[in-house]
């Protein structure tokens, strides 16, 4: 049995319609009560845990990182100290944000982590916490997750389309565009191997061709038939409380390598979630 803490969000939801599992919400597990977690693990008793929950609101961790650390890395932490009590595999989500997206090379798993803001460091704390629990576990980092539910970049671009014609979107930061669905496909595959014991360590997994936020904008509007014209602009000209990194690109050689698991084209998935809600030519 597989337990998921998250029960709404854009992973959780994609695990819950992909597999038989028993997803956890808030208030069944408070991930700001770290010790409510861990003790959800011992209750349910199950064979691998996958925690998709996070803090995932990244300027609003400027302003409460005290609370983001509570849920990006306390919760995360305790987890895994449980799991390592019961022996079993722990599965934990991660992010691009842990990188200060200098350069223009795809990050590796083993390239050095320094957050800009108090999201990408609760971020890396909570990677720190896991590790440091030892036992079976796997950290996957992923970027720019889109799926038909939730709040994500490909829902705001639809919502902004009913009411303009004309957008400018920020053209420096470049990254791999993740469907949920993907990510949730790759975790299944990942826990059915380490309960084999196979596989352990931090992985990354985001989508391919890597794109701008604009080019990823318009690739939208074009498979939605929205006539939205785009125009590219720095992050300079659009501030935000938290710096995002200019380089999201991921390495994911690893994860095919010891799981076969290949990057997704998140043109293909972006496809799925437009015919999801109903948009598309």
């Amino acid at each position: 049995m597989i337990l998921v803490f998250g029960k709404t969000g854009q992973v959780a939801t994609e695990l819950q319609r992909q597999a038989d599992v028993i997803a956890l919400g808030r208030d069944e597990a408070d991930l700001e009560r770290p010790g409510r977690c861990a003790d959800a693990i011992l209750q349910h008793a199950p064979d691998v845990v996958i925690n998709a929950a996070a803090w995932t609101a990244v300027d609003q961790a400027e302003a409460e990182m005290d609370r983001a650390m509570r849920v990006n890395a306390d919760a995360p932490g305790a987890m895994a100290r449980a799991c390592v009590a019961r022996g079993i595999p722990f599965l934990h989500v991660s992010t691009d944000y842990v990188f200060d997206g200098s350069g223009d090379q795809p990050w590796a798993e083993d390239d050095h982590p320094s957050p800009l803001g108090a999201y990408g460091r609760t971020k890396l704390e909570g990677e720190k916490l896991v590790r440091a629990a030892g036992g079976n576990h796997a950290i996957l980092r992923t970027s720019w997750v889109f799926s038909a539910h939730g709040a994500n970049f490909v829902k705001t671009m639809l919502r902004l389309a009913e009411t303009r014609d004309k957008l400018t979107v920020v053209a420096d930061q470049i990254g791999g565009p993740t469907p949920a669905a993907d990510i949730a496909a790759t975790l299944l595959t990942m826990a059915r191997a380490m309960r084999a014991g196979q596989g352990g360590g931090t992985y990354h997994y985001g989508g391919q061709p890597h794109v701008s936020w604009a080019d990823f904008s318009r690739e939208i509007f074009a498979q939605a038939g929205k006539a939205v014209e785009v125009a590219d602009i720095p992050s300079s000209d659009y501030p935000t409380p938290a710096k995002r990194p200019l380089n999201s690109r991921l390495d994911c050689a690893k994860l095919a390598a010891e799981f076969g698991v290949k990057p997704p084209l998140w043109k293909d998935g972006l496809a799925a979630v437009l015919a999801e809600l109903g948009e598309g030519k």
